[in-house]
């Protein structure tokens, strides 16, 4: 029998890969902290509005998600992400592990660890693979991903 822990974390990926971000959001506290290479520190309502953007953005996303671990304060798992980068249609296959903490059966931090410069020579060809792992390049990447949001959420309007 795994800890109801781990059925939240296995009930976020089973929405993520089923395009429910109703189901995913239902997961999250709202106080939510997120925290990525690519968007920084998401706090609440923006971290939500992010996993709706990418949803809707994610035409061929396939995903797959293993190694759920949890316990009553902390949880963690693996997953694959499969895709066409919207600015490029070049493939990703990114490869995260994700880091969870829990408070009232609600996820109250999630942390999602994975190499940028792979993803970002992945995501924007040999400009990627040669310096995307320069400060100026990571800058670019994380303060474009920050306004697509932003700009998403006044269209959205999503406060």
């Amino acid at each position: 029998m795994s800890h109801p822990n781990e059925d939240i974390i296995n009930k976020f990926y089973t929405s993520f890969s089923n395009k429910n971000v109703a189901g995913m959001i239902e997961c999250y506290d709202d106080s939510i902290e997120f925290e990525d290479p690519v968007f920084g520190k998401l706090i609440g309502t923006k971290a939500k509005a992010m996993w709706q953007m990418l949803i809707e953005r994610s035409a061929g996303l396939t995903l797959n998600f293993s190694n759920i671990v949890a316990n009553d304060e902390a949880g963690e798992a693996d997953w694959v992400a499969e895709y066409n980068f919207s600015k490029t249609n070049r493939k990703v296959i990114n490869k995260i592990h994700a880091n969870f903490k829990f408070k009232d059966n609600k996820i109250i931090s999630h942390k999602d660890n994975f190499n940028l410069w792979k993803w970002s020579g992945m995501a924007l060809g040999w400009k990627g693979y040669l310096l995307g792992f320069t400060p100026i390049v990571t800058g670019k990447i994380k303060s474009e991903a920050l306004s697509g949001l932003e700009l998403y959420m006044k269209r959205k309007r999503i406060s």
